[in-house]
């Protein structure tokens, strides 16, 4: 079950467990572009603590260029810690993607602490990007993520996320770009499935960033 869209969380599946997410991310741009953005996992626990992910199907839809199939993607993540009986939750999070004239690799520390009802998340996250032909076009990328998310009810809770960007073209900083991104969620689940929605503003002025982005995921456990 996910709190957050745009953040992880440190615990990890179950072994044994499997569990179908639909990830659907609708950007909209100040150009008044609308793109969509689709991801299939299939999440599978291990051991007790770690987990591996797998992308099959990553799709979008661009309003210049129409539906693409953007390839796939395999993430691990390793458990260190609990966030409700350590001092905090750490994990360590690595995926693997690829497609055409594109191959990216992304690395995250999660933290997480639970105060009886609150969770607080925090993610630091390294992106290695390369594109075009021959993959000679290259980009960094490192973003912070804090979320705070409150059990209204074992069904239901509501929260906020937060995003800090620092985006590096061939991994220099001499353009110093940085954006924000912040806004609410809600979370609502079952015995077997959940559904998580998380709604984020810009609030810095980068042209060719989205303005607005609604992100939903879909969960289904076996």
């Amino acid at each position: 079950m996910r709190h957050f869209t745009f953040l992880y969380e440190a615990p990890t599946t179950p072994p044994g467990s499997v569990e179908l997410e639909n990830t659907v991310t609708w950007a909209h741009g100040s150009d008044s572009s609308d793109d969509v953005f689709i991801r299939e996992e299939l999440e599978i626990g291990i051991t007790d603590r770690f987990q591996l992910g797998i992308y099959p199907l990553d799709w979008s839809h661009h309003t210049e260029h129409g539906v693409e199939y953007d390839g796939g993607a395999v993430e691990a993540i390793y458990n260190l810690s609990n966030p409700v009986i350590d001092p905090v939750g750490i994990s360590l999070y690595e995926e693997i993607a690829g497609g055409r004239q594109h191959f990216e690799s992304e690395s995250k520390l999660i933290a997480q602490k639970n105060f009886g009802r609150w969770i607080v998340d925090y993610n630091a996250t390294l992106e290695a990007e390369w594109e075009d032909r021959h993959l000679q076009e290259q980009q960094g990328e490192f973003q912070q993520a804090l979320g705070a998310s409150y059990e209204i009810s074992p069904r239901l809770s509501v929260g906020v996320e937060f995003l800090h960007e620092f985006v590096l073209p061939d991994w220099r900083d001499n353009e110093k770009i940085r954006n924000v991104f912040v806004g609410p969620n809600i979370s609502y689940r079952r015995s077997q499935w959940f559904i998580t929605a998380t709604a984020l503003a810009q609030a810095t002025d980068t042209s060719d960033e989205p303005n607005f982005q609604l992100r939903t995921i879909f969960g289904l456990g076996f």
